[in-house]
């Protein structure tokens, strides 16, 4: 790299269409405070391309005919991704020993469940919840769906080679890497029976018209996912998700996430092991 490239900066007025141009595509907000991490993480792409400046690069992501495929790498860089298997124990827990108990006491013949995780990044929470099912020999003979969606193809590609590092696994239980991976030189490969009820899709949340084809669900996860939105963005996506909810359906957001100001749709559950949200029928009240 050269003394210039090196001294390569993003001015504030850049900076600002950055900004808003990233809000538009994926709903994520960048404060003020995110300018040098913007500019530390689009400088290689504005030297790629061999460009004089960041203003170079904003239009190449406005006109060029290239622009999708460049916008889609802008948002694998400013996204956050970072994940692990069997993340937040105690939520999983209630997850397995009281909302899927419940479902199953109320589908009576329809032996079907549907699953999203939304903001699935590299795999590891779909997986993770189709290693938990696979644990329940009550749903053995069920049709089960676990739809993964995420805003980044990279992440998306990642998840779907099931390759995974040691740092993936710091909470997990050892059975689980010996029943459920096989070890590929230092990283371990999922298994064909986990993989084969996941689906992974490329969506954006504030997509209205590939949102269309999303089907009702029993459950959805959205773990730390909203907390990079605005309020705005925030609402939009919870409207979303309690559309596609079946009545009495389940959301399960992070430790660090809530509906409060958000939604009132919604009936926060206290259950023995966490707090989830779930979809009430309009008809019905919360046990």
């Amino acid at each position: 790299m050269t003394t210039e490239h090196k001294h390569l900066t993003l001015p504030d007025d850049v900076f600002h269409l950055f900004r808003d141009l990233m809000y538009a595509q994926s709903g994520v907000v960048l404060d003020e405070r995110a300018k040098y991490f913007v500019e530390n993480r689009l400088l290689h792409s504005v030297l790629r391309l061999q460009l004089d400046n960041f203003r170079d690069y904003y239009f190449y992501l406005k006109y060029d005919r290239k622009k999708n495929e460049e916008l889609a790498n802008v948002i694998d860089l400013l996204t956050i991704h970072e994940t692990y298997f069997f993340r937040e124990e105690q939520q999983l827990k209630s997850f397995s020993e009281e909302i899927l108990p419940e479902i199953l006491s109320k589908k009576g013949d329809s032996k079907s469940l549907r699953i999203w995780s939304a903001g699935c990044s590299t795999g590891e929470e779909p997986y993770t919840i189709s290693m938990m099912l696979q644990e329940k020999p009550e749903f053995k003979d069920w049709s089960i769906e676990i739809f993964a969606t995420d805003i980044s193809q990279r992440v998306l590609q990642s998840a779907r080679r099931g390759l995974y590092q040691p740092s993936s696994f710091r909470t997990t239980d050892p059975k689980y890497l010996a029943k459920y991976f096989k070890k590929e030189e230092s990283a371990f490969r999922i298994s064909d029976s986990v993989r084969k009820n996941v689906v992974f899709l490329h969506l954006n949340l504030l997509d209205a018209n590939k949102l269309a084809f999303i089907n009702p669900m029993d459950i959805i996860f959205c773990r730390n996912v909203i907390i990079y939105f605005d309020m705005a963005a925030k609402r939009k996506v919870i409207e979303t998700f309690h559309a596609k909810l079946k009545d009495n359906g389940y959301l399960l957001l992070g430790h660090s996430e809530s509906l409060i100001n958000i939604s009132t749709a919604f009936a926060l559950r206290h259950l023995k092991h966490d707090m989830v949200y779930q979809k009430l029928h309009r008809h019905s009240t919360a046990p």
